[in-house]
């Protein structure tokens, strides 16, 4: 938790390091106009006109100026915080942007200023009703956006595209809550609630849109998270090249020696906007050699934690004895792709085969050459296939894991509700009660149901500055 939401606080709300500009931020807090205009014009010696520049200096306690530059003053509400705010916006110089932040603090002792905590500044904006929960988080997804896709969906959040799907779910839960505890309360009436009020097709179009959404989200959570593709197999089967290939720069050391890759080589690459976090790892056999034992034991710790597996093979010699014993260590639920490498040694060119996992089979095989880059276009398809992402479309909002787990949440009470509906009125206060969980799980994205522990998970994460 935040120290008081009601104090003045004040940061420094650029990057560290030099630039260009600086800003140092305030937000007063609970207070009064008068008392944030003097400390304005204290730091300024100007009367400020809201929400217009200024070119001033800013003065340090002899009325000496420590920098020049453009002072803007937002009266609540109408600001970030809905709060009054002042902006100072300087040289970005670390040092007199600390000057003016010392200065700042010492002048501002009175009203008790304080340096703002990581992410203060939006917290005051939710909790003044300038942003609701998912755009306050999508603010911070803006700013560590690794990929152009995602900049743009955490703009849609920001903007609120995905707090108005989830309120039009909500108003829609809440309707239908009106209409079954009406009939609660009424029992006498005799009417036969789920034909008379259509209960069941207005579930029905609730859950349809319900899925949508959380389609939707999972492309943005793609588009935040990325997916981690573990690269696995014996020595020598061409892992570090396909690393090389996939991220088109020469990242690993590719050499004809096994046991070249003594620990991980990672990269980031992106596919349709999708960031791939890629990992070569030590080639899987027994040894000897304790520094390669090491990186081994690394290796499995790495396919524990991967999105996918690519399982690499020599193509001329298959899914060998050694193979099959590394492909019965992959953990149970990790999709696993098998990749036959060095396709141009042989008289097969690149292709894709969809496999049956149930069989105890992997997702799918891919033949291909990292050498010549031949089938790498189709292994990235199949990377995007198993992912889930839908080739050629955008995601309207970026989404993060707490998100997807309350809109499951949601469907999983939609669903039992369902159930009680079957069962006509014998299990209406059932269904009631469904709704109204379902109805909490959505809240819970937009904040309208949030408790303060998550708040102060969820901002602590934040940047100081916002």
């Amino acid at each position: 938790m935040l120290a008081t939401d009601s104090d003045p606080i004040i940061a420094i709300a650029t990057a560290p390091g030099r630039g260009g500009i600086g800003v140092v931020r305030i937000s007063f807090g609970a207070t009064d106009r008068t008392r944030a205009e003097q400390l304005a014009h204290t730091l300024t010696g100007q009367v400020l006109t809201p929400r217009r520049a200024s070119y001033v200096p800013f003065l340090d306690a002899g009325g000496e100026a420590l920098d020049r530059g453009i002072a803007l003053y937002f009266p609540a509400p109408h600001s970030y915080t809905g709060e009054h705010v002042l902006e100072l916006q300087g040289h970005g110089g670390p040092v007199v942007l600390q000057l003016v932040l010392q200065r700042s603090l010492a002048a501002g002792q009175q009203i008790g200023l304080r340096l703002a905590e990581p992410g203060e500044f939006t917290r005051r904006a939710f909790l003044n009703d300038k942003l609701d929960l998912a755009q306050a988080e999508a603010v911070a997804d803006l700013i560590e956006a690794s990929t152009e896709a995602a900049a743009r969906s955490a703009g849609r959040s920001l903007d609120g595209a995905f707090s108005r799907d989830i309120h039009a779910l909500v108003n829609d839960v809440i309707t239908l809550r009106m209409l079954v505890e009406a009939t609660l309360d009424f029992p006498e009436e005799e009417i036969d609630f789920l034909e008379a009020a259509n209960a069941r097709d207005k579930l029905a179009y609730i859950r349809e849109r319900l899925a949508q959404v959380l389609v939707d989200a999972r492309q943005g959570a793609l588009l935040r998270e990325g997916l981690s593709v573990v690269l696995a197999g014996q020595p020598n089967v061409g892992k570090s090249s396909l690393l090389n290939a996939l991220a088109g720069a020469e990242l690993a050391i590719v050499t004809p020696i096994a046991g070249t890759t003594r620990d991980k080589v990672s990269q980031t690459i992106q596919i349709e906007g999708i960031p791939l976090h890629v990992i070569d790892t030590a080639g899987l056999r027994e040894t000897e050699d304790e520094v390669e034992k090491i990186g081994i034991a690394r290796s499995w710790g790495e396919i524990g934690r991967a999105d996918v597996v690519l399982h690499l093979l020599d193509a001329r010699s298959g899914m060998t004895d050694e193979n099959v014993l590394i492909a019965t260590r992959f953990p149970a639920g990790v999709p696993v792709v098998r990749v036959l490498n060095k396709s141009d040694l042989t008289e097969a060119g690149p292709d894709v085969t969809i496999l049956d996992p149930t069989s105890g089979e992997p997702l799918c095989e891919v033949r291909l050459s990292a050498k010549s880059g031949d089938g790498i276009a189709l292994l990235r398809t199949e990377l995007l296939r198993i992912a889930g992402w839908r080739v050629g479309a955008e995601s309207l909002y970026l989404a993060r894991e707490r998100h997807l787990v309350a809109l499951r949440a949601a469907q999983t009470h939609l669903a039992l509700a369902a159930q009680h509906a079957s069962q006509n009125a014998a299990a209406l206060d059932l269904f009631a009660e469904e709704l109204r969980l379902a109805q909490e799980a959505l809240n819970s994205i937009t904040g309208e149901f949030t408790s303060d522990d998550l708040l102060g998970v969820i901002f602590s994460r934040f940047c100081i500055g916002k």
